[in-house]
This record gives C-alpha cells, structure tokens and sequence, in this order.
C-alpha cells in the first residue's frame, strides 16, 4: 500500500485542471450577475435604480453570509468523504442554480438562486484542500499561484460574459454560465480521481464544520500568525477595491473606459503574476523570501497610489501591486503544510470565511475614509488617505511575516509512515 502521507501522483494535470476549472467557475458565479442582476432586479421587482441598489446590497450580504456559513461545512465534509464529491455536487449545484435564476419569475426566486449560489461556490475550500492533496513540497505554491490564477480570470471575464451575452438578453448569461458548469461537472464526473485516500480521512464533527471551529483551528499557535497575513493584504485589497472608481475621478478625471483598462491589467497582470512568476520565485528564492519581497511591494505599491502626483506614477504603482501578488501563493503553501492531510479542507474553509470578513469591513471603513478626506476644512488634502491605510496594513504584515513566515514541521496525517 502506498504511503498515506503522499500526496496523489496521478493524473494530476487533469486533476488540477479541473479543479482551476471549479475555481473559476465559483468566481464567475459572483460576476456573471453583474451587469445584468440589477436589471432583472428592476424588472421583477418594480422599483428604480434606488430601490434596485438597495435590494441589490441585501442580495450580496445574502450571498456572503451563505460563504461564511458553508465554506467550513464543505471543507470538513471534504476532509470527511473526498474532495471529489464536495465538488462535483458545487458544480451541478451552480448548473442547477443558474437554470433557477434563468427562469426566476419573480425577486423572491432570483434572491432564492443567489442563496443557492452563495452555498455552492462555497466549494472553494475542497478546490483548495485537492490543491495541497496533489502537489509536492517543490510545486506546492506554483499549484496554489495557479488556484489563485483561475480566481482571478474568474473575476475578469465573469462581468465580461454578463455584459456581452447580457446585451442580447438579460437571461442569457445564466444559461451560459450553466452549460459550463454541467460540463466540467461532466468531466470531473468521468474523468478526474479522488485525491484524499480513505485512510487519509477524517471523521466529521459538527464542532469543525461551523465558523467558530474553523477559526478555533487558526488559532494554532502554527497557523495564527500567518493567518493575519493574507487577512491584512486584502483587507488592504479593500481600501483600493472600495473607493478606485471614486479615487481615480477625482484625482485624475477618469471615467469608464480608463476604470475598464485598469481593470483589464489588474486582472491580465495577476494571472501572469499568479501563474508563473509566484512559483517561479518561491522555488529560487524560498517561501519565506517570496513573502517578504511580495508584501513589501504590496506596500510601495499601495504608498505609491495614495501619493501619486501623476498617472504614471499612479500605474506604476499598480505594477508594484500586481508584483506583490508572489506572497499569497508562498502564504497558503506555508499554511497548508502546517496541518495534516485529513485537515486541509478544514484549513480553506476557515481561510475562506476569515479572509471573507474583509468583504464586509473594507468597504465600511475605506468608503468612509475616502469621503472624509476629499471633505471641506480638511487641514490635510489627502485623497488616497485610504489607500495610505492599506499600505500600513500590508507593513504590518510585512512584520508579522518576519515572525512567522518560516519552514514549520509538516505534519502528517494518520496512518502516515513515521
């Protein structure tokens, strides 16, 4: 019998791909609505571009209650009975899903749909867990990069495919959207292995499977140090997520199609970053190093946007940003050598839930932030004040890592050899 403590061999592109594939199918899941939710909302609900931007908000908490509700259930159950199930039944489920909202006859159906849809993209922490199943200590924060990659080509062409195929009907991109997600559904089905052996397995306990054990779990002495890492970079993604539309018109007169290039290098830049040059780095460098460098250009790169005097500074800046995207990768492959096998879905789920309350502080905090700063009898005129605050989030955990971004033992999972 093969050790248990290895992770699966073969075929693992194939297991990979479809794994990036569900990835990006949960993000596209969140912008394929984009364009063309506030429409329907509209249609369905009667109201005007007031009352379809509050019934559009609740729709969005809606949606991220049910990740930090599911994302730790799925991650044991994953943990429990495989990875392969837990995905397979996300990706039918989304199938399913955007049938629903495609024929949503009325708002309480479509906010029906956007619930199921908050459930099953909660997958994202058995995509996680299969992740760290199949790759060696050597390509483990390449495969991580890579997962990250997929999330981000989600986030680029999901509003794409609602803003294109949405033109033709508002409908339209749900159906779309479910024949994808029935095909790789279909191709995980018959073709990719399970990546987490019977004997690697652990039992479930409810006391696991809920936000408050999954953050019982971070709080490893291990694990709670580098946990703040990824938690003060996006908090500090928020500071510029939240106010960038508002920033870049104010300081530089941008409108629409400036914001869409922005959006498009962003996008572009990260997968590129994510896909090669984070494992690229981690492997000649360390994961240590790859932290380090990757927040400390975080930082330049968010001073740089809060202090621009000009636009090419400004995209300079950006740049900084895109490159500091190394350290997530090196981050996660760190974190996840630090629990056992029969824990790794465990571990992204509480990842996910933790890292998902930046969605609901960032935009409070930093949306307020910016409008106090561009107000009237300020003794400073400091736009980018926001912006500011996330380059000190991101120094702190430059500090953090000094402590914690170490090579740890790896722990191994029952029945492992000695």
């Amino acid at each position: 019998m093969a050790d248990a403590g290895r992770p699966l061999r073969a075929p693992r592109q194939a297991a990979l791909g479809f794994v990036y594939a569900a990835i990006f199918m949960n993000v596209v899941s969140m912008g394929v609505t984009a364009p063309t939710v506030p429409v329907l909302i509209k249609s369905l609900a009667h109201v005007d571009d007031a009352g379809a931007a509050k019934i559009s908000g609740l729709f969005a908490a809606a949606w991220a209650v049910m990740q930090f509700l599911f994302a730790p259930l799925f991650g044991s159950l994953s943990d429990r009975f495989g990875r392969r199930p837990v995905l397979l039944v996300s990706m039918f489920g989304l199938a399913i899903d955007y049938v629903i909202m495609a024929l949503a006859p009325s708002i309480t159906w479509l906010f029906v749909g956007r619930l199921i849809s908050g459930v099953t993209s909660s997958s994202s922490s058995a995509a996680g867990a299969y992740v760290a199943d199949v790759s060696s200590e050597e390509n483990r924060a390449r495969n991580f990069g890579r997962f990250q990659a997929a999330a981000s080509a989600g986030i680029i062409l999901g509003p794409a495919l609602g803003g294109l195929v949405g033109g033709l009907d508002p409908r339209a991109p749900f159906w779309v959207a479910s024949a994808l997600s029935f095909a790789n559904g279909l191709y995980g089905l018959f073709m990719v292995p399970e990546s987490l052996s019977r004997e690697r397995r652990m039992p479930f306990h409810w006391t696991r499977a809920n936000p408050v054990g999954a953050f019982r779990l971070l709080g490893r002495p291990e694990l709670v140090g580098l946990a703040f890492l990824p938690f003060f970079t996006q908090f500090a993604g928020m500071a510029f997520n939240s106010v960038f539309q508002f920033y870049t018109h104010f300081r530089f007169g941008w409108g629409p199609p400036q914001v869409g290039v922005l959006l498009m290098v962003l996008g572009g830049g990260s997968m590129l970053v994510q896909s090669y040059l984070s494992g690229e780095t981690a492997r000649r460098l360390g994961e240590r190093r790859s932290i380090l460098i990757g927040l400390a250009l975080n930082a330049a790169g968010f001073a740089t946007l809060a202090l621009a005097p000009t636009v090419l500074l400004f995209w300079a800046g950006i740049g900084l940003c895109i490159l500091g995207g190394i350290s997530f990768a090196s981050t996660q492959s760190l974190m996840s050598k630090r629990v056992g096998v029969d824990e790794q879905g465990q571990l992204q789920g509480a990842l996910t839930i933790f890292i998902g309350l930046t969605g609901f502080l960032g935009p409070i905090v930093f949306t307020r932030i910016f409008a106090w700063s561009i107000g009237p009898g300020r003794p400073l005129h400091l736009p980018g004040l926001s912006l500011l605050m996330g380059a000190g989030c991101v120094v702190a955990a430059f500090v953090i890592a000094l402590f914690v971004a170490r090579p740890g033992p790896v722990r191994a999972a029952p029945g492992a050899a000695a």
